[in-house]
């Protein structure tokens, strides 16, 4: 969000990228009985033994890993782009699959050497693990390839395992052929609502996924140990089993734990919000922008988002800290009077966890628990009436989801759930961050995308559109109004000044603009959507502080316009 201190990490992604991440896999067909997987050591099992990685920079790790206790852990730096490759047996004139799971930063999988036409495959950065697949055809003198990952310079290390070269056997001694997996142990409910239960359980040495049963019957396959199953009636106990995969097949299920779903619920989470609200972010840190209390937001803010809690040591936790030097002498006791005192108003304040620089990660079930038992710890604290994640270090759908329903379960239906992720998040229902709000659906408050610090981005129509446009607000709003989110879940984050990002700044306007397009089909620009979202949440920004400094501008013309949505 702030682009001075610590706050709003600026990517600029070009329309040539966005054009590529557009683009499909070309499916592949089944192999044949007698294909195996030709790589050694393919889950990095027996550490680097096999595999060549530039400039020493790969290693193996026990955690995270997609399967088994292995995976490689290579980290780009300077000139080298972190390949690590192994020569791999191959029969001539074959084809041949080549796979990998992939996670972290930007990864890259190819075969060269074929005696045809080399391939590769790549992917952006990816909280979550990840497949990576293409294939190629071996030359008629060709028997090895070499097989390689890469990262890119200047970004994160990246996380690999599972590599596979499934065809006929090239006579080079691949990993022995899996075995099935043994029935996964410790199933659990982690939490209920009306509408779905969240589960939970031990993973399974060997496996690479696992079936979600419903009474009997597969309702969804996950490759994490949780899974939350949804469409389900009120006040109604189902029964449930889990089984582990891999490619030797699937295990016996799991022992059955029964879950039943709460008698009531909200279409979302929020208590009592408007049906229009305009969220502000308010600073608890004074990086030049106009310093204030609680009680200096104006009025037409109807969710303040008090930014931001902070990592700690322990994994997944956060803790708050009032910045009581940086704001003038302001106390605990005046900001938690200050507090009931807007909450006494109608208004909502929570607490924010991220920013750029807050790298909190939730990757495991431990880490879920931590997260969700501070983020209320804080709550209780200070009187937040709910959280706002705003991680722009990569979110793990699985665990993310797992430790929001375990807040909500304590805290309640009153829990106020929003979300700011960055464009790029939100650009398919595959992202991880748009894969959590969908989740999380049945509890989440609002989702207020940042329409600013981004660069080119793809529409819902499949056209790229640059920020600081009209059509950039709408046409990428389309994409989560038609994905799955409820208009009330759909909000448009903007900077409230031009000091308060580093690009993206659109007058309020435009924000209006934008606003009615959406709702009521008037003052679009080039593109029209194909039908209005009357119940749009409506608008946030970056930051109370920032508009402020403007002389509440943005505030005086977005905040009235929000209320008079029809």
């Amino acid at each position: 969000m702030d682009p001075v201190r610590r706050r709003r990490r600026t990517r600029l992604w070009s329309g040539a990228v966005t054009a590529a991440l557009a683009l499909s896999l070309t499916a592949v067909g089944q192999a044949s009985a007698a294909d195996v997987n030709n790589a050694k050591n393919a889950g990095f099992e027996s550490g680097l033994s096999g595999w060549t990685c530039s400039a020493n920079s790969g290693t193996a790790v026990s955690s995270p890993v997609h399967a088994g206790a292995g995976a490689l852990k290579a980290t780009p730096a300077g000139q080298d782009n972190a390949r690590c490759s192994q020569t791999v047996a191959v029969k001539p004139n074959a084809t041949y699959t080549l796979s990998a799971w992939v996670q972290g930063g930007y990864a890259y999988l190819g075969a060269s050497g074929t005696g045809t036409t080399d391939v590769s495959t790549w992917t952006p950065d990816s909280a979550s693990w990840k497949q990576l697949t293409t294939t190629f055809t071996t030359g008629a003198n060709t028997t090895s390839v070499s097989v390689y990952l890469h990262g890119w310079y200047g970004q994160a290390a990246y996380l690999a395992d599972d590599v596979s070269v499934y065809g006929p056997d090239g006579g080079g001694g691949g990993d022995p052929a899996p075995t099935v997996p043994a029935a996964p142990g410790g199933l659990a409910v982690s939490g209920t609502t009306s509408s779905s239960v969240s589960l939970a359980w031990n993973a399974v040495s060997g496996a690479t996924g696992y079936n979600v049963y419903r009474n009997g019957s597969k309702v969804t396959a996950v490759s994490g140990t949780s899974a939350t199953v949804t469409g389900l009636a009120a006040s109604t106990a189902y029964s449930f089993q889990v089984t582990a995969t891999n490619a030797a097949g699937e295990s016996a299920k799991s022992a059955t734990v029964t879950g039943t779903t709460t008698s009531s619920g909200n279409p979302g989470g929020g208590g009592t919000l408007p049906k229009h609200a305009v969220t502000g972010y308010w600073q608890n840190f004074n990086n030049g922008a106009t310093v204030q209390k609680i009680s200096d937001v104006p009025a037409q803010y109807d969710i303040i988002a008090v930014a931001f809690a902070d990592a700690t040591t322990t994994p997944g936790a956060v803790s708050f800290t009032l910045d009581s030097a940086g704001l003038g002498g302001y106390t605990a006791d005046q900001f938690k009077a200050d507090v009931k005192a807007k909450q006494a108003a109608g208004k909502k304040v929570i607490v924010s966890v991220g920013g750029q620089n807050g790298t909190v990660s939730v990757s495991d079930p431990t880490s879920a628990a931590n997260f969700a038992n501070s983020v209320y710890s804080v709550m209780q604290t200070y009187g937040f009436d709910g959280v706002d994640i705003d991680l722009e270090n990569g979110i793990n759908p699985t665990y993310m989801t797992q430790a929001l329903r375990s807040l909500a379960a304590k805290a309640g239906p009153s829990l106020i759930l929003t979300m700011a992720p960055q464009t790029i998040d939100m650009q398919s229902t595959s992202a991880g961050y748009f894969q959590t709000a969908l989740n999380v659906k049945d509890i989440l408050t609002v989702v207020n995308m940042q329409y600013y610090n981004s660069g080119s981005m793809l529409g819902c129509d499949g056209k790229v559109y640059s920020q600081g446009t009209v059509d950039f607000l709408t046409a990428l709003a389309c994409i989560q109004l038609e994905g799955g989110l409820a208009p009330s879940q759909v909000g448009l984050g903007l900077p409230a000044s031009t000091r308060g990002a580093g690009s993206g700044y659109v007058s309020p306007t435009v924000v209006n603009n934008a606003l009615d397009c959406l709702t009521k089909l008037t003052n679009c620009g080039s593109f029209k959507p194909s039908r209005t979202y009357p119940d749009l949440r409506g608008a946030m920004t970056w930051s109370t502080n920032w508009d402020a400094t403007a002389g509440n501008a943005w505030s005086n013309a977005v905040g009235p316009h929000v209320h008079a949505l029809p």
